[in-house]
């Protein structure tokens, strides 16, 4: 999912910001910095390189713009702050 509240589209280039659930426990989760490239495997399609791994940017990955939009939306959901966070 875009947030771009705003903004201009996302494209190639982009740093962005997403929630990552911890595959083992999914009521953790943290914000990661992510890099908007252009997908290796598509034809002009963009992806999300974070942990040295491309991920195809669709609807099932919230996108934030900024690291407080992230925030915002972490607390929103998780009800409590992702201070500490790491960033890739």
């Amino acid at each position: 999912m875009d947030e771009n509240q705003g903004h201009s589209p996302i494209q190639a280039g982009d740093i962005v910001y997403v929630m990552v659930r911890n595959p083992h426990a999914q009521d953790v989760a943290n914000i990661q910095e992510a890099a908007v490239v252009r997908d290796p495997k598509g034809a002009g399609d963009l992806s999300l390189f974070l942990y040295e791994t491309h991920y195809p940017m669709n609807e099932e990955i919230a996108v934030y713009r900024t690291e407080e939009e992230a925030e915002q939306a972490y607390q929103y959901y998780f009800g409590f702050s992702g201070e500490g966070v790491s960033h890739g």
